[in-house]
Parts: C-alpha cells; structure tokens; sequence
C-alpha cells in the first residue's frame, strides 16, 4: 500500500498525478497515442528519462497498464485502466477552465471534450 501525505481526497489525488508530466501523459493517451516514441512527439518535450520514470510510477498506480508490441527489441504499447480512464473527465474541465481563463488556450479536440 501506497503512503499518502493526508487522508485528503485532493491532497492524495495530487500524490498520484500532480507532478509536471502524468496528466500530460494522460492526456496523450486518451488522445490516441500508446508508444513511447509517440509520447516523445509531444510539443512539451518530455525528456526519455523522466518519460520512463512516470510511465512506470503510472503503471505501479494502476492507471495504466503496457503490453508487448515487439520482441527483439523488446517494446511495449501503453494503455490506459479503468482507474486512468475516470481521470478524463477531470482533465476535460481543467481544458475548459484554461480556455475559459488563460488567453491563448488552444482548444482540444471535440472528441476529447465530448461528454
């Protein structure tokens, strides 16, 4: 089991997603990409490094899970759970708050924000 700082919903779900990447990372995944290479494409210009350490904290949180796409070498395809899916819904608001407040937002795409 997994040490939070406080039994506070907000405080342990900051724990979890709250550092620089992971909702980036998320929000690529329920855009369509699930290989590292196209996590790398991302205009926030993740480095290899903090990229493999987050995917890996992310699995060991059970909001993704990453399968086998090719053997030699060995690479894996990343996707998300059910407990990373019932993030979207939060990620589709803080797209509307920004677009709402931060000038210069760009708008996401329709099937991203469709309830």
């Amino acid at each position: 089991m997994t040490a939070y700082r406080s039994p506070c919903p907000i405080a342990t779900t900051l724990d979890i997603v709250g550092d620089r990447w992971t909702l980036v990372i998320l929000r690529d995944l329920l855009t369509g990409k699930s290989r590292y290479s196209e996590f790398l494409t991302s205009p926030e210009r993740i480095t290899t490094n903090i990229l493999a350490d987050r995917l890996e904290k992310m699995e060991a949180a059970g909001l993704i899970e990453r399968s086998p796409y090719q053997q030699r070498p060995l690479r894996h395809a990343y996707r998300l759970t059910d407990m990373g899916r019932a993030l979207h819904p939060m990620l589709r608001e803080m797209c509307r708050w920004a677009n709402r407040y931060v000038p210069g937002t760009w708008t996401p795409p329709e099937s991203f924000v469709r309830e």
